[in-house]
């Protein structure tokens, strides 16, 4: 039986005979069933008319897919710390001997729900790793395995200079990745701090594609969790939305703005 993706979110479900009604994270507020209704693909047609985009972003090697599919987010791998950072819909042969040419992936590790994509099988094809998710979105995982391992807390050290943090304000388990090494450090922001078109502030969003903030409260949290965490780049969701160089001080000032404008003080 096949495992049925969402073809407006390209998450991938347990396998069975007929695809769900709809998907769950599509119908969720913060994101949209796609204008035409739920529709649905397979891994092996999707594979017929797409392939794996590989290529740089700013210093880091990224995968997506082309022609774009669903949320056009991009993988990021970070060798130095064996990480994986996001999933796509599309896991190919050529995509897989990259990673391992370039020193391999020892975990995935998810920012929250809408990029948990085709997570499993990325880590099957990786070789079974593990696959952290934050505890707080369990509910959002749409194909169980037995290498998801879901973490609790506000923060995890990975080792090797990397470290996840919960951010909450897009999900409840919303996660970023910090890593400092090689004279550089790295804040992989996901949609916890959503990075602006213009590449020199984030926004701080519940649903992104419908245009919703988060509530100052959390935002507010994110802020706290953040304060005193050096970085110099910020990489968001997609290719080339990234802040290089001066990515504190970006943050810091969007954080201001935002609490300007929706008049939260304190």
């Amino acid at each position: 039986m096949p495992h049925f993706i969402c073809r407006t979110c390209g998450t991938e479900h347990d396998d069975r005979a007929q695809p769900p009604s709809l998907c769950a994270i599509c119908s969720d507020e913060r994101q949209y069933v796609g204008w035409q209704g739920q529709a649905w693909t397979t891994h092996d047609e999707l594979a017929t008319a797409h392939r794996n985009r590989l290529e740089m972003d700013q210093g880091l090697f990224g995968i997506g897919i082309a022609p774009g599919f669903a949320i056009p987010q991009r993988a990021l791998h970070l060798p130095e710390a064996g990480v994986l950072w996001e999933s796509v819909a599309l896991v190919t042969e050529e995509a897989v001997a990259e990673l391992a040419r370039r020193g391999g992936v020892q975990r995935i590790c998810l920012s929250h729900p809408h990029f948990y994509s085709a997570m499993v099988r990325w880590s099957e094809a990786l070789g079974g790793v593990p696959i952290f998710v934050h505890e707080n979105d369990r509910q959002w995982v749409s194909r169980s395995s037995r290498w998801l391992e879901f973490w609790r807390g506000d923060t995890l050290d990975l080792g090797r200079g990397a470290t996840l943090l919960r951010c909450p304000g897009h999900f409840p388990g919303s996660t970023v990745l910090h890593w400092s090494g090689g004279g550089r450090s790295l804040l992989l922001a996901g949609d916890a701090l959503h990075v602006a078109q213009d590449r020199r502030h984030v926004s701080f969003m519940y649903s992104v594609p419908n245009h919703v903030p988060a509530r100052p409260a959390l935002v507010r949290e994110t802020q706290a969790r953040l304060r005193g965490l050096a970085f110099d780049d910020v990489y968001g969701f997609t290719w080339g939305l990234n802040i290089i160089g001066g990515g504190r001080e970006a943050v810091d000032a969007s954080f201001d703005r935002y609490f300007e404008m929706v008049g939260f003080g304190g």
